[in-house]
């Protein structure tokens, strides 16, 4: 494993004998997880046992059961997958800051390597935890290719000024992954997973968004998921994924959220079946770029998730508009229920509140009519980011808070042309959709799944 991919968070003069822990939290799954090898590393060279811990936290920024399911359902095949290597595997309920180093202690730990996580909630439970233990603290990017403090020292103006560094530090850390071993030092006895409809119900959670039945959690699925992508999809990407008609989608960002599917695992499965085209490299600008990209965003920019986080040119540009006459004014109830004027933004919160997704592109013209609809961006980022983190199976991840900073801020986009209500901002309106696509079709289409929800 190469030493960059992990960083010490803590160091102890006094060396403790006892089980490796790795406290599992963004990525969640058995194989091509880097925190789990660089633990199992750990607890190999030491003889020790190497267990598993991942806490269950309550009403993680209002998760839903749409979330919780999705995720909960994917982790009991984790412990499983981690039982037939002989690594026990333990499930927390509460505050993690609180329930972590109380079960450290009782196992009589000697280290702690966790997953490195750039949203403000997960850094300030780890600075918590740190200052309750006593025993040294790994943490491991094991979500991005690059690790995002290898990648960039600083929070990057725009993909144009990342894209450079990644790829030039793409070749020494695209590497194949080693094979997580059956762990020769057994450690506690497994607990049984708790029944998942029973552990759901009991938890003081949103239970009117329904979970989806569309996409099959865990990370079997999603490397089926993945293989019929790149034999399916991907050789047209270029040229249709920009068409939300067109099921040209991957489908794999729920899967990258929870961490059920790596990233890196991705990259070499398409470079392996493929030669570089426009459509492979379209679509690991995404994978790789952006999505780098947006964690290096919300990493070194502490307020990712208001407009106190936009460039200065985008601030002043709002500010000079935010006495401009709007045509249109909703309010969260109204954006949420799908009840504005507009047909095609309406059919894209629909699809948003039935399947939990949303093609990216409709996205972008979702987020900003947000903005051009509410009384200030303010108000705006407030209602994207309520609406982005209860129905979508990816919510409360890096991609969506700069997606949104994109559409309604300006992150990593330049100044455009000056118009109302968005000053600079760049602007979409349903002319440009409709010489991408069929908007007839696509408002059709998402009737129509209505109609079998």
């Amino acid at each position: 494993m190469i030493t960059q991919r992990f960083r010490i968070l803590k160091n102890c003069s006094q060396t403790t004998v006892g089980p490796v822990v790795y406290w599992m939290s963004r990525d969640q799954r058995a194989e091509d997880n880097w925190a789990l090898l660089h633990a199992q590393q750990l607890a190999l060279e030491s003889k020790q046992p190497l267990q598993v811990v991942f806490c269950l936290a309550p009403d993680f920024l209002e998760a839903t059961v749409r979330q919780y399911g999705f995720m909960l359902r994917g982790l009991s095949a984790t412990f499983a997958a981690l039982g037939l290597k002989h690594i026990s595997c333990t499930l927390l309920r509460g505050q993690p800051h609180e329930t972590i180093p109380q079960w450290i202690s009782q196992q009589q730990a000697g280290l702690l390597v966790t997953d490195f996580d750039p949203l403000r909630i997960k850094r300030e439970w780890k600075e918590k935890v740190l200052a309750a233990i006593d025993i040294p603290c790994h943490e491991v990017d094991a979500h991005n290719i690059v690790p995002c403090w290898v990648a960039s020292p600083k929070a990057e103006f725009a993909a144009y000024t990342l894209r450079p560094k990644l790829n030039r530090l793409l070749p020494e850390f695209l590497q194949e992954f080693p094979d997580v071993l059956p762990h020769p030092y057994p450690g506690i006895a497994a607990e049984p997973f708790p029944n998942i409809e029973s552990l759901l119900a009991s938890l003081k959670i949103d239970h009117s968004v329904r979970e989806v039945s569309w996409l099959t959690p865990g990370s079997v699925a999603a490397m089926s998921r993945l293989g019929s992508f790149i034999e399916n999809s991907l050789p047209f990407y270029d040229t249709l994924s920009n068409d939300p008609t067109q099921d040209m989608q991957s489908q794999l960002s729920p899967y990258l959220h929870f961490g059920q599917l790596s990233a890196q695992r991705v990259m070499i499965n398409i470079l392996r079946r493929y030669e570089k085209t426009p459509a492979t490299e379209s679509f690991l600008e995404e994978l790789f770029v952006r999505r780098e990209l947006a964690d290096n965003f919300c990493f070194y920019n502490y307020r990712y998730d208001d407009p106190g986080g936009f460039h200065p040119w985008a601030q002043q540009t709002l500010a000079e508009h935010l006495d401009d006459v709007r045509e249109y004014g909703y309010s969260r109830e109204e954006f949420e229920r799908a009840r504005t004027h507009d047909a095609i933004w309406n059919a894209a919160q629909r699809q948003l509140l039935v399947t939990g997704k949303m093609h990216g592109y409709m996205r972008m013209y979702w987020a900003k009519k947000i903005l051009e609809w509410s009384i200030n961006p303010s108000v705006a980022m407030e209602i994207a980011i309520y609406l982005n983190d209860k129905y979508e199976l990816d919510g409360r991840d890096p991609n969506g808070y700069a997606g949104i900073a994109w559409s309604i801020g300006g992150v990593h986009d330049r100044a455009w042309g000056e118009r109302p209500i968005f000053g600079k901002i760049r602007y979409m309106n349903d002319k440009g959709l409709k010489r991408k696509f069929g908007i007839a079709r696509y408002i059709e289409q998402v009737g129509s799944l209505l109609m079998g929800s």
